[in-house]
């Protein structure tokens, strides 16, 4: 195989281009078309009209962000692809989240998720979610954004900063003309370019090394093949049960409670519609989960005798995330177009991501925040400027957030760390609502907060005790230019260098302890049990605290989960909602 590395031609560019124009042009339809994004309605939900498999894409889309992909496949490269247990957890989640928690969002009909809370608690619940919520989506936004246009710029040569603006301007136009049905349908067509452009790879890949049957010796040979790690310790990083198990709870929190997805669910005309596209959410979200951590497996067969990172000096490969653009660079050049058709793929997932938060931070601010405070008090005409400019307002500032990301390093994978933290705290919060008739204000409050600081405290303590671990099976003896003859060399691979998958997979890093140096044994809890973690703690706190505060006196069976709902229920109206706090 040739080792030397291409450059972007006038066709990869071209590629790139029309994806952009193609976004902002569906951005530009949807704002003259139908009713013109007059209406909060069509805005933020679509008119409540919109067909089932763009949802299922979108839904998918936001989802799998550009660091997923690219991280899923250094996961795969550097440790193996014990990770792909993960799609077990998807199965279980997707009935949980369709059955247990959708029901009600649909029921109340409420454009921001967290109207919910001030339903079954009070305001001051709903505006501490949705604050957390808001903070949580603009650090995400950032990196989302940041991350990949680091990491190509360094493969690719295409700048870095040209890539961040291109993506984020583009990206805030449509979002901010079109609404949700520009997003909606966007979200469809980066979906398909995200599968191009991991299928490019895997094909290619796989008649470079000679066939199916050879990657899977290769990757076989070099340890990479691995599924039935059914360790019980919850200190280790991947098993089947931390994957299995402990992704319910990641997964769950993303797709049952998460502003984001819930407001995509509503834009269908029905709940039956809402719960086939969950469904069809599934597989798609799996197929890509499988083939990116399959690419990952495939460029290992292609360089673990040429490893990029162990010859970083030439290459300038310094993290895992670079393995995949690295390999395109090297293997698609003599192809022109299909770099472009990849790093528009990868740029895609950025795009449907960013979006996704945008649309949801519009929806938020303007529900929870300003609409109570001043909206309800203009017309129609002004609220929908305003919310246009709002959203406008979180596409700038995403864009400006770059330029301080990009000056702070390593703190780029805490922070996306601490991001995922927050949907176990989040998702019991909700559930000690649905789930729980005794549970008041303050035990919901308290049950939270704990939650979160204790996810956070375990976050932060992992982070800064991070271990460096070691990679095997890794080799420059295939190199040109290598005049080694070592079979096997080994590597130290820093945690600083390696990137996060945002739907909460933290990096290629063990979190064990020196042994000269004792640690809290909740701290070494592997990141996988972090949501579940947190989940458990809000609904012990918050449920205990609830039963010595006192008791609610009425709760409307509509804001319960229909598992826990009286069949002999008469569902009254959603605002007729009666609490008693004895606390003092």
């Amino acid at each position: 195989m040739d080792y030397s590395k291409g450059t972007f031609t006038l066709i990869d560019y071209v590629i790139f281009a029309l994806m952009l124009v193609f976004s902002a042009s569906v951005g530009v339809y949807y704002h003259f078309a139908g009713g013109r994004q007059k209406t909060s309605k069509e805005y933020f939900l679509a008119n409540k009209n919109m067909p089932i498999i763009p949802v299922a894409f979108s839904l998918m889309a936001s989802f799998m962000s550009a660091i997923t992909i690219l991280g899923l496949a250094a996961e795969n490269y550097m440790n193996g692809s014990q990770f792909v247990i993960i799609n077990i957890a998807y199965i279980i989640g997707t009935p949980i989240a369709a059955y247990v928690f959708l029901p009600v969002f649909y029921q109340m009909q409420a454009t921001s998720a967290f109207e919910y809370l001030e339903k079954r608690f009070n305001k001051e619940t709903r505006l501490l979610a949705s604050s957390i919520f808001i903070l949580q989506m603009v650090i995400y936004m950032s990196i989302v954004l940041y991350a990949p246009a680091l990491t190509l710029s360094a493969v690719t040569g295409l700048s870095k900063w040209t890539s961040v603006m291109s993506i984020g301007v583009v990206c805030t136009f449509y979002c901010t003309i079109g609404g949700m049905k520009a997003v909606l349908w966007t979200d469809l067509f980066q979906s398909l370019l995200m599968f191009s452009a991991v299928f490019a790879v895997i094909a290619k890949g796989t008649i470079d090394v000679g066939g199916f049957s050879e990657v899977w010796r290769l990757a076989d040979e070099g340890k990479r093949i691995e599924f039935f790690n059914f360790d019980p310790d919850p200190t280790k990083r991947h098993t089947v049960w931390t994957l299995a198990v402990g992704g319910i709870f990641t997964y769950v929190s993303v797709y049952a409670v998460n502003q984001a997805q819930v407001q995509r669910l509503l834009t269908v005309k029905s709940l039956k519609e809402s719960q086939m596209a969950l469904f069809l959410n599934w597989p798609l979200t799996s197929l890509l989960s499988l083939t990116a951590s399959f690419a990952g497996i495939v460029v290992y067969a292609n360089l673990a005798k040429c490893d990029p990172i162990l010859r970083s000096e030439e290459t300038h490969i310094e993290k895992a995330d670079q393995i995949l653009p690295y390999f395109v660079m090297i293997s698609l050049t003599m192809f022109p177009g299909l770099p472009g058709l990849f790093v528009a793929g990868v740029f895609s997932a950025s795009l449907s991501s960013v979006s996704s938060a945008i649309n949801s931070l519009a929806a938020v601010t303007v529900e929870d925040f300003l609409y109570p405070l001043c909206f309800h008090h203009m017309s129609e005409k002004r609220v929908n400027f305003f919310t246009k400019l709002i959203a406008l307002s979180y596409g700038i500032l995403c864009i400006l957030l770059t330029f301080i990301v990009d000056h702070l390093g390593g703190v780029l994978q805490a922070a996306l760390s601490l991001i995922n933290i927050v949907g176990g705290p989040m998702l019991g919060l909700f559930s000690l609502g649905m789930f729980f008739r005794r549970t008041n204000v303050k035990g919901s409050v308290i049950g939270f907060l704990v939650s979160l600081c204790l996810c956070f405290w375990i976050g932060i303590s992992a982070v800064m005790r991070s271990q460096k671990i070691r990679m095997d099976h890794r080799s420059t003896e295939e190199c040109p230019t290598n005049s080694s003859s070592s079979i096997m060399q080994f590597s130290i691979y820093n945690f600083a260098n390696e990137t996060f998958d945002d739907n909460a997979t933290i990096s290629t890093m063990d979190f064990s302890a020196k042994e000269d140096e004792y640690i809290f044994p909740l701290l070494k809890l592997s990141y996988m049990w972090y949501a579940g973690f947190g989940y458990i703690v809000c609904i012990v706190v918050g449920y205990s605290t609830s039963l010595i505060c006192g008791k609610r006196r009425y709760v409307n069976p509509v804001l319960l989960s229909p598992f826990v709902q009286s069949k002999s229920s008469i569902k009254e109206p959603i605002s007729e909602v009666l609490q008693l706090d004895e606390c003092t």
